[in-house]
């Protein structure tokens, strides 16, 4: 039998048709930005950057971003584990609010179950009173819907996870990636393992020839679904260190969904780009995820992290700056690349976005 040639299209997400979509729905939505021009909330970002940003009064700023965990929660029903994905929904939230230069203050949660659960939703709210501590954000409430007409998943205890952070920034201090240049830096914060994107297309492809429970060789005498529900990493910290020191910062990119291409929201309608020429070594479960499904070099680094999780554009005098307050973290950063004249951006001669 041929062998299969895995694209996320093959999962169900075709990137290039939900970009399309996601652009005619923000045209659509920002219809709605003159409800508040010259009051309270009038905003002052158009849609598309890591978070929306609304006038607050003064010089303050007030961000906002909804973030969930996709089919990550499937893994968590398979494995019949439900304490890290809380985690994931405030990582997936708080580490792109950070994007804007905005510090994380409040979260709301939103779980829909089939079934009611009590131990399940205690279960899912431990990992997010983790994951809050973590990112010194309050939880101030929250919705727990039950709905076996609309949820279906894996059994009755199919549920689906979703947040919403409220952050603030000093108008002045806001970050949108406009003061980048060339010859830029570009510094790679590694991540904790896939995070919670690609999921898709990870379980079409290892679950095609693997149970979920099964250890395979390379991925540290740990099961295929131990590897893929690692939480994701919570970079508030050490970005919160770097904005509130002297450290001059072009640009920040949470690497999710649609992975480096997401780098584009912060050079959008200008002529410079990324040329990522020193990504390092692929870590082993993307390996196998790319052996296992024969995916492209294209397809992997537009789907999935491999390896870095967020990135800090700086000018080249503030690398060291930027690798010791992650280290004082420990997290291990990379330079990966720059900024380069020209549209795109490249990881070695591979176009990503």
């Amino acid at each position: 039998m041929k062998k299969k040639h895995w694209r996320y299209a093959d999962a169900g997400i075709d990137v290039n048709r939900i970009k399309k979509e996601q652009g005619a729905l923000a045209d659509l939505l920002s219809l709605t930005f003159a409800n508040r021009e010259g009051k309270i909330g009038s905003v002052l970002e158009k849609i598309g950057h890591y978070s929306g940003l609304i006038d607050a009064g003064g010089d303050t700023a007030l961000a906002l971003h909804t973030d969930g965990v996709g089919t990550k929660v499937l893994i968590a029903q398979l494995m019949d584990r439900f304490d890290t994905v809380g985690i994931d929904c405030v990582a997936m939230n708080v580490n792109d609010i950070i994007c804007v230069g905005a510090e994380p203050i409040a979260f709301l949660d939103y779980i829909a179950v089939k079934r009611f659960d009590e131990d399940l939703i205690n279960s899912v709210a431990k990992g997010l009173v983790t994951g809050a501590n973590e990112a010194s954000v309050a939880i101030v409430g929250g919705e727990t819907a039950v709905m076996p007409d609309v949820i279906e998943g894996k059994g009755d205890k199919a549920f689906d996870l979703a947040g919403m952070v409220l952050g603030v920034v000093s108008k002045s201090r806001i970050i949108t990636g406009d003061k980048i240049k060339e010859g830029d830096i570009v510094i790679g914060v590694e991540s904790s393992g896939i995070h919670s994107n690609g999921l898709s297309l990870a379980r079409k492809v290892l679950l095609e020839k693997h149970r979920v429970t099964e250890k395979v060789p390379g991925i540290e005498n740990r099961s295929i679904g131990e590897e893929l529900l690692e939480p994701t990493r919570i970079y508030v910290k050490p970005v919160l260190d770097l904005l509130k020191s002297d450290v001059k910062v072009s640009g920040l990119a949470h690497i999710t969904g649609g992975a480096f291409s997401k780098m584009t929201r912060l050079i959008r309608d200008r002529d410079i780009g990324f040329q990522l020429n020193n990504m390092p070594s692929t870590p082993p479960l993307f390996e196998l995820i790319q052996r296992e499904g024969d995916i492209s070099e294209h397809e992997m680094y537009r789907t999935f992290n491999m390896g870095i999780g967020f990135c800090v554009v700086a000018p080249s005098s503030e690398v060291n700056a930027v690798e010791k307050t992650f280290r004082k973290h420990k997290m291990r950063t990379h330079v990966i690349g720059k900024a380069a004249k020209g549209a795109g951006v490249y990881i070695g001669d591979v176009r990503v976005d």
